[in-house]
């Protein structure tokens, strides 16, 4: 029989906005005694809250931040595993979780699955004798750890680097190392992940479908059921989409607008704050970049080759100028290929129902010899997308982690893409597409599997894309496989595609229905030179 848990919280200090107060009130009105831990000053905490020192918990001088992102998420992972330590009968959630229905478990386990791959720990209940709360105590004592689900080739990059003398902080890891991998790693390595709740328990609306918690009408109603305890809010995009989308009000009839009714919570008592910097790189391309049409310049003669800075587009900014502003390796510096793209997606440019996926968000990763759990910095061309799709949803699929890049209209997906099955898995849920762009890792087997499970989720008349099709990496390529260059140029040549595995062949040919024209240009547009991209357009 369930016994009846608190809820532990923590608040730093400062001001509760409306939505961590609907989520606190959300557990004190399914019968649940909530504690709100804090370190300083606390305003706006509801009625029948139970106040807390922190510092019985974790001395706030442990502060530790992320290095990259300056999130306190180091010191609330520790914090909540040193509080369910001290702590009989206690739940911990974070101040964005909602509570659907009373928490119960017979055993004290209570947390949930938040995608195919991973554990979230936003809820989380271990019993004081799991194993996997040990372990986790045992691995949060050292502040440069070796985790062990890293690679051997980072393991052995981190011990060195600790015998240098210069160990790597865990603040300058990648992000959630002391938190859902590593409460991920070691309920698999205990046998404890047996008792994790499904996605609909605790994360039935996934980041990447956040927006439609502030949507009119009843489009969550499929993903919440009977046995969801809990729904994510994702607090801190979420507050920033509301003030940025929602001018700080959710809809009335939105998913939150009638949570905020039902629990008598007034957004205009207190407000998010709007924190907001006036200019931020990342959401200032929501706007499309236009200049004001004028007569081209006159141009002085000039000897020799033609500097990139005057090849570049008059009057209207076009794709080739956006490339070159956000670094993107697509444009007049690199590979030009929006040279090509600018003409192929104008006709696209400004529909508001645009859907648009690249694969691959930065050069770096493990085709180049680094690991997948590496510090990710930048993701140039997805920022140039969103300035030249003003109105598209634009997804983003690589195989390390791109979460911290928070913008609207954008959300990621994590794939290793070296199986069908990883592709097919991580995108099931993925409305259809209109333009597929794959700028992955460039291993044959991974742009064939890419096409063969994302061609059919291409809309008609839509493109597909594949760049970077001369150079394969040596730490994927599979000897003896049929380059994607061959393989589409044998299309080409005789209307069928000829591939060193027959069944792969077999399994192009019965696309070939839905291919209307494809097309393969060489690097830099040049006859002479190899085969660059291909360009495929479904029927």
């Amino acid at each position: 029989m369930s016994v009846e848990y608190r809820i532990g919280m923590l608040w730093m200090e400062g001001p509760l906005s409306f939505l961590e107060q609907l989520c606190i009130v959300s557990f004190r009105d399914a019968g649940h005694e909530v504690v709100l831990y804090h370190y300083g000053d606390v305003q706006n905490v509801p009625e029948g809250i139970t106040m807390a020192d922190a510092e019985a918990v974790l001395p706030r001088e442990t502060d530790l931040l992320h290095a990259r992102t300056g999130s306190p998420a180091l010191h609330s992972d520790l914090f909540r595993y040193r509080l369910l330590e001290q702590e009989d009968r206690m739940i911990w959630a974070d101040t964005d979780a909602y509570c659907v229905k009373p928490f119960q478990t017979p055993n004290g386990h209570f947390y949930g699955w938040e995608s195919e791959r991973h554990v979230n720990g936003g809820v989380l209940g271990l019993p004081q004798d799991s194993d996997t709360l040990h372990a986790l105590l045992e691995f949060t004592r050292d502040e440069y750890p070796v985790p062990g689900w890293f690679s051997d080739a980072e393991k052995a990059e981190l011990r060195a680097a600790h015998e240098a003398g210069k160990p790597v902080h865990v603040g300058d890891l990648p992000w959630g190392v002391w938190g859902p991998h590593a409460v991920t790693h070691f309920l698999h390595e205990t046998g404890e992940i047996k008792f994790a709740l499904p996605r609909e328990g605790l994360y039935p609306v996934s980041f990447k479908d956040r927006r439609l918690m502030l949507k009119r009408g009843n489009p969550t109603d499929a993903l919440i059921t009977d046995n969801t305890y809990s729904i994510h809010f994702y607090g801190r995009r979420m507050r920033r989409r509301i003030v940025e989308k929602e001018g700080g009000i959710p809809k009335r009839f939105s998913l939150i607008g009638k949570l905020l009714a039902k629990h008598n919570v007034d957004p205009a008592a207190a407000p998010i704050p709007d924190k907001r910097p006036a200019l931020e790189t990342a959401t200032a391309a929501v706007a499309p970049v236009v200049a004001p049409v004028a007569k081209p310049p006159t141009l002085p003669p000039v000897e020799g080759p033609v500097p990139a800075e005057m090849k570049r587009g008059r009057g209207l900014l076009n794709l080739t100028d956006l490339a070159d502003r956000y670094g993107s390796d697509k444009g007049s510096t690199q590979h030009r290929y929006t040279e090509l793209y600018n003409m192929l997606f104008q006709p696209y440019r400004m529909r508001e129902d645009l859907r648009f996926l690249e694969m691959g968000l930065q050069i770096g990763g493990p085709e180049h010899g680094k690991s997948a759990d590496r510090q990710t910095t930048d993701v140039p061309s997805i920022r140039m997308w969103l300035d030249y799709f003003p109105k598209a949803e634009i997804v983003g699929l690589d195989v390390s982690d791109f979460l911290h890049f928070e913008v609207d209209r954008f959300s990621f997906i994590r794939c290793d893409m070296d199986e069908r099955t990883n592709i097919a898995g991580a995108t099931a849920d993925e409305a259809a597409f209109d333009i597929i762009l794959d700028d992955a890792s460039h291993a044959s087997h991974h742009q064939q599997n890419a096409f063969l499970e994302l061609f059919p989720k291409l809309k008609p008349g839509g493109l597909y894309i594949i760049e970077d099709l001369h150079w394969q990496p040596k730490t994927y390529e599979r000897e003896g496989i049929t380059k994607t260059a061959a393989l589409f140029q044998s299309y080409l040549a005789t209307g069928s595609f000829e591939h060193s595995d027959a069944a792969v062949g077999q399994e192009f040919d019965a696309v070939r229905p839905d291919i209307s024209g494809a097309f393969v240009f060489q690097v830099h547009y040049r006859k002479d030179l190899r085969d660059q991209v291909a360009v495929i357009h479904k029927r």
